[in-house]
């Protein structure tokens, strides 16, 4: 592990670059079609070296952190310049299509779909920030593709970062999921600000009024549109049955505030707790 590309120098890339910088002592690459996150990056000490993408058949490790719609066809062209030993992983939030695109690649098994569950709100080269992924999940995705020497590369990899690595045997089955814990919550961020700001013409008052549990809720809506404009048109199958749910359980909760139940108020919000109990499930595995 001598030498690391990373392609695309944003809050993922960029928060990864930092830390095999740290806990492996390898020389990072960085790799962006925007000139000024690659001086940024370099000025920030996340990379060694500004390169292109030819760097990648030089290096032991290529890591791909761009948009998701750019991903496919650039895993492809990492793939056909790399020397025969070397990983390739993206870190995109969605999988199925990444997968489908280097299924019949004679170096698919260099390959690693995988999905860090971290990030922030943040992006570009200055949001990365150390200890983004300490203590959260790690999703691997048709490990069986992927030799298994670069599993177990991957997962030590990880480790290093103080995350844990699981399987899912499906790409799809992964973008469901996804869709649902992840995807749509940013989409209910997204249109929860966009409410208010209709509504609350006087911004002045929003500032004033907004609490806590507000700025919380809205946090997701600043995330970067380049990001998750082509996460939400990747993933827009499953998105659709979930906004679907959603949906649906708002105009139920609509129809018994209007016919003032209050038991069935009560009892939608207490039901929905059991989530609290979920939540901390997860923490303590």
């Amino acid at each position: 592990m001598n030498k690391i590309a990373v392609i695309g120098l944003g809050l993922i890339g960029g928060s990864l670059a930092l830390e095999l910088k740290k806990n492996t002592w390898a020389t990072i690459y960085g790799v962006d079609k925007n000139a000024e996150h690659l001086e940024k990056a370099l000025e920030l000490g996340i990379i060694y070296k500004k390169a292109d993408i030819n760097i990648v058949s030089e290096v032991d490790i290529v890591i791909i952190a761009v948009p998701v719609n750019i991903i496919p066809n650039l895993t492809n062209q990492v793939l056909d310049l790399i020397k025969g030993d070397t990983l390739v992983f993206d870190v995109g939030s969605t999988k199925l299509a990444v997968c489908n695109a280097v299924k019949n690649h004679p170096k698919r098994k260099n390959f690693v779909a995988l999905h860090p569950i971290a990030g922030t709100e943040f992006s570009g080269p200055e949001a990365a920030i150390y200890n983004l992924f300490t203590d959260k999940v790690n999703i691997i995705c048709e490990q069986e593709l992927s030799s298994k020497s670069k599993i177990n590369q991957v997962v030590d990899l990880f480790k290093t970062l103080k995350m844990k690595s699981v399987f899912m045997d499906s790409a799809k089955q992964h973008d469901k999921h996804i869709a649902y814990v992840s995807h749509l919550s940013h989409i209910s961020s997204f249109m929860l600000g966009k409410t208010v700001l209709e509504i609350e013409k006087d911004e002045k008052s929003i500032f004033n009024m907004a609490g806590s549990g507000f700025a919380s809720t809205v946090r997701l809506a600043k995330s970067n549109p380049e990001t998750w404009t082509p996460i939400f048109l990747q993933n827009k199958e499953n998105l659709l049955k979930s906004l679907e749910e959603y949906i649906k359980n708002l105009n139920q909760f609509k129809e018994i505030l209007t016919s003032e139940s209050a038991e069935d108020v009560f009892a939608i919000m207490q039901n929905t707790n059991k989530i609290k109990s979920v939540l901390a499930g997860i923490k303590n595995q």
